[in-house]
């Protein structure tokens, strides 16, 4: 695990392994920015000019490596990082350009032990965006990489990151590092179990995992196996889960505040493997499906934060937990389950199965009445044709409230749209024989699989449905501080609506 701490060490007196600055697309050229005054005095005023010689230009995620080779500073690497384009007069730096150049010098640095940060830290929030970025971009998963004695530290993340400019004793600059720490930790933590194989990650060592966290950061918990979910009527989630060696599972875990007024559900798909049941996904589509549980994951994750933080809210976490296999005891296109809200529902494709599962979670969470619901999933190929592989859709019962969550989607850094749940697209899915099928029309069929969540959600309650089939899994090359693979898409968001209603924002 990466270690974030804050010095007050200048960039020419810190020892380290290598040292990050920033520099930025000037008219004329590279522009070293702030916080490297003291590197580019070791290199006689002319560290631009350097960097310039070397390729650099500034433009935003380009890294650029410079050996140190005479004497004023205490590190034998400068790690240039472009920012983008120089603010306009009396403007500063956005917080994510900063996130994302930290990440980027990470990941430049696996295998490096210490490296001191010297980006431009105009406030709080920009410490805050750097420590988090360090973090999130520091991130390896290595569990099942052989880390032999001949190899050395050359795979592992980089193990220290300092930002420097800062202030260790204030307590705004504390409260930053902390709050980054605990985000950024929670989000890796996520990542780690979107990567986990299938094999090793089903819905009963899931729930150990939540179980050992729970324990950990003293969460109350509930896991229903299947005997308890068939007790309790949850033909969603058994009905998903019946065609798998691997049983389901409902995990309720939950923090408390002991002088909090409001409550927020968190509601997520946690399909740890998803080969499409007996309507089989082909050869092609299956092969990234462990990261189908990303949303349970996320929900997870963001719990754990909240309580880390110690948030005025009340926070439930509902993992819906099971694996789509196919077998002689799957569930079969035709099938009619009997929902825990008490209707039916026609099975027309067993690849649709996320919306069962989060429908028996949602009328769960709906019963305790919290304040609002979100419910997070990998839901739709629909929602990727959309609007990308970056950019998660935002569905929900309340104008304002899934504006709010647009608005603080787009205040952390995650991209995030608007989508309408249009109530003419309800009709396609009508059922002769259930109360309603799975599926509905093809055109617009995320917007459909929000319809479909939406019948589920107790009356006045404020829900919004979070459809991170984009952005969860990414497959490209790294950036930023997005790594391949999983991403820990929408905890952020998560964690800032706890923030936000702790604080008598929301409501």
């Amino acid at each position: 695990m990466t270690v974030l701490t804050l010095s007050t060490s200048g960039a020419a007196t810190l020892r380290a392994d290598a040292l990050v600055i920033g520099i930025a697309k000037g008219p004329k050229g590279p522009v070293v920015t702030s916080g490297a005054e003291a590197v580019d005095k070791a290199f006689g005023g002319k560290l631009a000019s350097v960097l310039e010689t070397l390729g650099a230009g500034g433009a935003e995620g380009e890294v650029t490596k410079l050996p140190v080779l005479s004497g004023g500073l205490k590190t034998p690497l400068v790690l240039a990082v472009g920012l983008g384009p120089v603010p306009e007069k009396d403007e500063a730096y956005a917080t994510e350009s900063l996130r994302r150049a930290a990440g980027s010098a990470a990941r430049a640095l696996t295998g490096v032990k210490k490296a001191g940060f010297a980006l431009p830290v105009g406030s709080v929030e920009d410490a805050e965006a750097i420590g988090e970025g360090a973090l999130l971009g520091a991130y390896g998963f290595t569990a099942y990489q052989d880390q032999g004695e001949d190899k050395g530290d050359a795979k592992l993340p980089l193990a220290e990151v300092t930002l420097l400019g800062t202030k260790p004793r204030d307590k705004a600059f504390k409260a930053a590092a902390e709050r980054a720490a605990a985000v950024a930790e929670e989000i890796n933590r996520a990542r780690d179990l979107v990567n986990t194989p299938p094999n090793d990650l089903y819905p009963e060592s899931f729930a150990a995992v939540a179980q050992a966290a729970a324990k950990e950061h003293g969460l109350k918990i509930q896991i229903l196996d299947e005997k308890a979910l068939a007790k309790g009527g949850f033909g969603g989630i058994l009905g998903v889960g019946q065609g798998s060696a691997h049983g389901p599972r409902l995990v309720r875990i939950s923090y408390t505040h002991a002088k909090a007024s409001k409550s927020l559900a968190f509601v997520g798909k946690g399909i740890t493997y998803d080969s499409g049941g007996i309507s089989l996904k082909p050869a092609g589509h299956n092969e990234t499906m462990k990261c189908d549980m990303a949303g349970a994951a996320a929900v997870f994750a963001s719990v754990v934060a909240v309580a880390r933080l110690g948030l005025k809210v009340n926070v439930t976490g509902w993992l819906a937990l099971a694996e789509n296999m196919p077998s002689g005891t799957a569930t079969r296109p035709g099938d009619v389950l009997r929902m825990y809200s008490g209707k039916t529902v026609e099975v027309l494709n067993t690849d649709a199965e996320g919306r069962l599962v989060l429908a028996d979670a949602l009328t769960r969470a709906s019963e305790e009445k919290p304040d609002a619901i979100v419910d997070v999933a990998t839901l739709t190929g629909a929602m990727m044709v959309a609007l990308g592989n970056r950019t998660f859709g935002i569905m929900g019962n309340d104008e304002s409230f899934r504006t709010a969550i647009h608005e603080i989607a787009e205040e952390v850094g995650e991209q995030s749209w608007p989508m309408p749940l249009p109530a003419e697209l309800r009709k396609g899915m009508n059922s002769e024989t259930a109360d309603i099928a799975n599926m509905g029309e093809r055109m617009g069929g995320g917007l459909v699989a929000g319809l479909f969540l939406q019948e589920f959600v107790g009356e006045d309650i404020a829900w919004a449905h979070l459809d991170i089939a984009g952005p969860a899994f990414h497959e490209a090359a790294p950036f930023g501080y997005t790594p391949k693979g999983g991403t820990g898409a929408s905890i952020r968001t998560l964690v800032r609506l706890a923030e936000r209603t702790a604080a008598g924002d929301l409501g």
